[in-house]
């Protein structure tokens, strides 16, 4: 496992090693698709690369198993560790092992919201390459970042790219190399979901996750930031205040924490009554579902929770530095429904002043601007294999 990661590194921070190695690999199997024909019944899915069982893919391949016009394919799910997922009407297969590239080269349909070709290039001109994302873009990606972020190989473009607005496939397609008309808008699959959420949910999931009857749930979910290591290459802390949280807000909130697995560790957050660290809780959804207020920064999560018209806020301390370093596509003092603190100080007052009906129509204006859909987006999948 060692030797493989610093493989993966090597080949993430050398230019010269990763053309090698994308070049060559590429040319073999674009060799042996040549002796592999595709079968139209085969359909090969991930989620993020074959770390998880979630986001649209899932959704996206649990309706399938619900439809009996399905029943004549053969699915495949891919994952780096295949052994720590649970996945009934599937086959398993391991990312990276020559049976997954057999498979991907069978498959008449890709289905992912990341990518298929490991870092390669050998897409079938007759496979069917459908990408759901997973969001809509605040923060400029691709080669329109400021930090001059460079594809330092292109695979495969995708035939198909989900979008929830005219916004994102305006920005997405200007971030790179797939043309607009890839994109089709019906949403993301993955969000369906929120778009009816009822009381009796909400009321178990509050039961389910431990939810002090008299407490609200505040959702905090900053984004990670690349560059906020030391010179030993260590994360420095953001400038967060748990026990300020607590003393302002613990008589009517409880927090769900919710981060970048390496801020997780640097804050060292401890779950007691008043915090929850839900960084490796498995299903997002849930959570945004029992929350009754959002808190992050620049991350699309504010797009999907909209959808449940709660309110928003955004705690930016360090904006201009984001704005300089990493740059985005709106701007977020006029867009977001509450503009963005730069303090604790005033994001915790403005939570504390929070009238929610209030919060509810400045959100749903945010919403119908950016989530253009009315949550079926999991059965698109119809007209596309169908």
């Amino acid at each position: 496992m060692q030797i493989k990661n610093k493989i993966k590194n090597l080949l993430k921070t050398n230019q010269l090693v990763y053309n090698v190695f994308a070049y060559s690999f590429s040319a073999i199997f674009s060799v042996l698709k040549i002796f592999i024909r595709i079968d139209n019944h085969i359909i090969l899915i991930n989620s993020f690369g074959g770390k998880k069982y979630d986001d649209s893919p899932r959704v996206i391949f649990e309706y399938m198993k619900t439809q009996e016009k399905y029943k004549k394919y053969k699915i495949y799910w891919a994952f780096e560790h295949p052994e720590n997922f649970e996945v009934e009407g599937a086959e398993k297969v391991k990312s990276d092992t020559l049976k997954y590239f057999i498979i991907a080269l069978k498959a008449k349909y890709w289905i992912t919201n990341s990518a298929i070709e490991r870092g390669l290039k050998f897409k079938n001109k007759n496979t069917i390459y459908i990408n759901t994302w997973h969001g809509s873009p605040i923060k400029k990606i691709g080669l329109a970042a400021n930090s001059g972020q460079k594809i330092l190989f292109q695979g495969s473009n995708c035939d198909i790219r989900y979008a929830q607005s005219e916004y994102e496939i305006e920005v997405s397609a200007k971030s790179g190399t797939l043309p607009k008309e890839k994109y089709v808008l019906v949403g993301l699959p993955r969000n369906d979901e929120l778009f009816s959420v009822e009381q009796s949910e909400i009321n178990e999931l509050r039961k389910k996750l431990g939810v002090p009857t008299d407490k609200k749930v505040i959702l905090y979910a900053p984004t990670f930031r690349d560059w906020t290591r030391d010179s030993n290459g260590c994360i420095i802390a953001p400038p967060i205040d748990i026990n300020k949280w607590k003393e302002k807000l613990s008589d009517k909130y409880i927090i769900f924490f919710r981060a970048h697995y390496e801020i997780n560790n640097i804050l060292g957050i401890k779950d007691d009554e008043f915090i929850h660290n839900m960084t490796d809780y498995p299903n997002l959804n849930e959570l945004m579902k029992v929350s009754d207020i959002l808190v992050s920064d620049y991350s699309s999560i504010m797009f999907d929770y909209s959808i449940l018209k709660r309110p928003i806020y955004s705690y930016c301390y360090d904006y201009e530095e984001y704005l300089e370093k990493r740059g985005m596509y709106i701007d977020i003092t006029k867009e977001l429904p509450n503009g963005i603190c730069k303090t604790e100080d005033e994001l915790l007052q403005q939570i504390l002043d929070c009238d929610f009906e209030v919060q509810k129509e400045k959100t749903t204006k945010f919403q119908k601007k950016y989530v253009q859909n009315d949550g079926n987006a999991r059965k698109y999948i119809d007209k596309i294999i169908l």
